[in-house]
């Protein structure tokens, strides 16, 4: 092997709750695991930014009841069998390593017990929170554990760049013939400047979610929808792509950028009204402030548009006693404050942002693609847990199930998986210059822009249509720009944001019926 390359057994591309769960049962089997994400921190992910909480028991609930709760979020297009595995040994997962092993700080009442909270279309208070920051408390506690009792390697400021297969990186052309594998990643080293092969036995991504490519999200910098990409230019298969979820309560300020307001601030009784203090979310559905996301970002865009509002009202105020906000929600109180808000004497002024993609990479229930070794799990990856629509603080809980299995489904497959493989070649710099700053930051505006006026909150055939034309051709542009441009991370994400983009413009375009959070003006809803 050359000395550009780094072998394990288990190769993790990403550093949130579905990459780390993996990491930590991977290496409990006794497998030599190797994380590589792109932040300067491992902390720098999409599970670091969750406010609201992670589904565990609440009192008279069952497995069923979330069973129910999760296929009714869903709108019909939910895969059965991954409820029901999340519902059975997610649960259990919170308990034995979230609790139990890593110690996460959860919010607690005054006799000791778990402090649940409710989340819309929740039938039962089963949400347990670390105050507002319950990600944060997660991501850092598997963190400090993995640090303090394992050898697990992370190597940060390192984005993987493209998968390597055994079919497009090896030299022997009969490959062709032979089922789709990959052996790793060509990951480019941000400090060093150069790229190197990853090698691994088994490879998992878990690289999160895609919401930068729209102009206002909820996400983190980091959400370039880099894996989804990475998995589509190598032939693995992505499903549910049209289902974006916005989340409908992002605080509406000149100089926030989108400050994710959590559900279970209405969770906890707080009302959405027009501006000027009337309730409108009862004319939409039975549950009020309650209903489903998607439900509840439509009909505050179907306020906003109507009557010209530029953003609606969520009132916490008049139902919750102060001292309490300030106790409950201190994140969110301290950074209203900040642009002067006092949320606990006023309405927060709030809009709906691109929150989650509930499609992905098309895995099976042990978190398997259709490419051998390969494995997805997290945000990145579509079980058909959410269906169309993702139920409130199932998505932690998805990747903490799902990342535990695809390690428990390495250690099964591992004779297979052993086997030995040939080298993949080298990565070769095609790089002619330095790429120009301003034009990656211009064409991110162009994607940005396209994504949120035609592949929005409301979609139609025409801007659909439109979506397509113009991400075709600034993906051409693109690509002919990298082939010739120096690597660098602003370029990889740019290069996987506007193929990202593309594909689920495409799967907008090609499924006309309305359902959950793919809302289609034009047709039929259901």
């Amino acid at each position: 092997m050359g000395t550009d390359v780094v072998f394990s057994d288990v190769l993790i591309i990403g550093s949130g709750i579905a990459a780390l769960s993996c990491a930590l049962k991977a290496y409990e089997e006794g497998f030599n695991v190797v994380i590589v994400t792109k932040g300067k921190r491992p902390e720098d992910s999409n599970t670091d930014h969750a406010q609201g909480g992670i589904v565990y028991k609440g009192n008279n609930d069952s497995e069923k009841l979330l069973i129910n709760d999760i296929l009714n979020a869903g709108a019909g297009a939910t895969n059965p069998e991954a409820a029901k595995i999340v519902a059975q040994e997610g649960p259990n997962l919170v308990k034995e390593i979230l609790i139990d092993k890593v110690k996460v700080p959860f919010s607690r009442n005054e006799d000791g017990s778990l402090d649940l909270t409710e989340e819309g279309a929740h039938s039962v208070r089963r949400i347990i929170h670390a105050d507002d920051l319950t990600g944060r408390a997660i991501e850092r506690s598997m963190l400090k554990y993995i640090t303090e009792h394992t050898n697990i390697q992370i190597y940060t400021s390192h984005i993987a760049i493209d998968l390597l297969t055994l079919q497009h990186h090896c030299k022997n052309p009969i490959y062709v013939y032979r089922h789709p594998e990959c052996l790793g990643a060509y990951v480019y080293s941000i400090k060093e400047g150069k790229v190197k092969r990853f090698l691994a036995k088994a490879t998992v991504l878990a690289t999160g979610g895609l919401g930068q490519i729209f102009l206002h999200t909820t996400n983190p910098e980091g959400a370039t929808g880099d894996g989804f990409a990475m998995a589509y230019r190598a032939g693995v298969k992505l499903i549910n792509m049209e289902y974006i979820q916005f989340h409908p309560t992002t605080l509406y300020h000149k100089d926030a950028k989108r400050f994710l307001i959590s559900e279970s601030v209405r969770g906890e009784g707080a009302i959405l009204k027009t501006p000027d203090g009337k309730p409108f979310m009862e004319k939409y559905h039975p549950l009020g402030s309650l209903a489903p996301r998607d439900v509840v970002s439509r009909a505050i865009h179907e306020e906003m548009t109507e009557k010209g509002y530029k953003y609606v009202l969520l009132d916490l105020a008049s139902y919750m006693d102060p001292d309490r906000i300030k106790a409950r929600f201190p994140h969110i109180y301290e950074t209203c404050l900040k642009f002067g808000i006092d949320i606990t004497k006023e309405p927060i002024p709030v809009v709906p942002a691109v929150h989650f993609a509930c499609g992905g990479i098309k895995t099976n229930m042990w978190a398997e693609t259709e490419m051998k070794r390969l494995f997805a799990a997290g945000e990145v990856a579509c079980t058909g847990l959410h269906g169309a629509n993702r139920l409130a603080s199932t998505s932690l809980l998805e990747g903490l199930v799902f990342g535990d299995r695809a390690a428990r489904r390495i250690k099964k497959k591992w004779d297979e998986l052993s086997q030995d493989f040939p080298e993949p070649v080298p990565w070769v710099d095609t790089g002619e210059y330095e790429p120009d700053p301003a034009l990656i930051q211009q064409d991110w505006i162009t994607l940005k822009h396209i994504m949120w006026n035609y592949v929005g909150l409301v979609r139609t055939e025409k801007r659909l249509k439109r979506a397509i034309y113009d991400l075709r051709h600034l993906w051409w542009e693109v690509e002919e720009f990298y082939r010739k441009a120096k690597i660098t991370r602003q370029l990889i994400e740019l290069r996987n944001g506007i193929l990202t983009g593309l594909v689920i413009a495409r799967a907008a375009y090609t499924n006309r019926e309305s359902r959950g959070c793919h809302y289609r003006k034009d047709t039929q809803k259901n």
